[in-house]
């Protein structure tokens, strides 16, 4: 007979996200020790093993998938169930788990996050950050509750909403050969050095893609945080920085840098929620959609 409570059932779920057994008991607030003793148990009571590892980290196995759906519904219903027993005691406590681009992480959810916080001090809210093709497979499996991502994806049965819009512009110090252009294609950027985001950035992981796409290397000459960090290096004439125009607007008003569009399709950011069934949903989530949409 299979013996497992809401605490393994959690652990597993993070363990699978994040990849690693190191990595999901952190998310899980559980030493190491305590969280393998427990993955061991769950799979001596299962008969079977559930992850698959290696020195790279841990993946489900076939029944480790099938325990993953089965303890995402569990889990959240009985978040579900904890929303509603709240309203009785006076407050509402719940978590949101939200997966981000950069673009959508940066430039607007923290001023939107921070009225919303401020309606909901019982509600927290889990932010990570991935590539808009990681985001739709992230909300479609139950890994997030809501998802921000670029409108050019495609999000097959996912429920959709408008969210923002944005495009990738160049940065360009005043003097540099591209600053008095009117736009410029992204295989023309890649023939100058540039500055970016750290290599783990949602945003360089999908220019560096498109990079290899066209057969040219991006000549990356420093790694940042943040967007203004960019837009303050190309001011020094250090590189390029590939910024959303709503942060490149910005810095230009304090900087000396021409903002130049770019010409390739993927660079317009008209950004999307999605998200597998609004109406599932607990009541402040659906809340909080219903802000982000405002």
């Amino acid at each position: 007979m299979m013996r497992f409570d809401l605490v393994d059932l959690s652990l597993f779920r993070h363990v699978v996200e994040a990849g690693s057994i190191t990595h999901g008991a952190a998310r899980a607030h559980l030493a190491l020790a305590a969280a393998s003793t427990r993955i061991r148990g769950l799979e001596e009571s299962l008969g079977a093993a559930l992850l698959t590892r290696s020195r790279l980290g841990a993946s489900p196995t076939p029944a480790g998938r099938a325990l993953l759906a089965h303890a995402r519904t569990i889990l959240a219903a009985v978040e579900r169930m904890q929303t509603e027993l709240s309203a009785f005691s006076g407050g509402t406590v719940g978590q949101i788990r939200v997966v981000a681009n950069t673009n959508a992480l940066t430039e607007f959810l923290p001023e939107a996050l921070s009225a919303y916080l401020a309606a909901h001090p019982g509600v927290s809210v889990d932010i990570d950050e991935h590539t808009s093709d990681e985001i739709v497979g992230l909300v479609a499996e139950g890994a997030a509750d809501l998802g921000i991502l670029s409108g050019t994806v495609d999000t097959a049965a996912l429920q959709t909403f408008p969210f923002r819009q944005d495009r990738f512009v160049v940065a360009a110090a005043s003097g540099h050969p591209l600053a008095g252009r009117e736009a410029v294609s992204f295989a023309q950027v890649l023939e100058h050095d540039l500055v970016g985001l750290d290599r783990a950035s949602a945003i360089t992981r999908f220019l560096a893609e498109r990079a290899a796409r066209i057969g040219r290397p991006m000549r990356l000459r420093v790694q940042l945080r943040g967007f203004d960090a960019v837009c303050r290096l190309a001011d020094a004439r250090v590189g390029l920085g590939i910024v959303p125009e709503s942060t490149a607007r910005r810095a230009a008003r304090g900087l000396d840098i021409a903002v130049v569009p770019l010409t390739d399709p993927w660079a317009s950011r008209d950004l999307t929620l999605c998200l597998r069934d609004l109406a599932a949903l607990p009541a402040f989530a659906q809340a909080f959609v219903a802000h982000l949409r405002a």
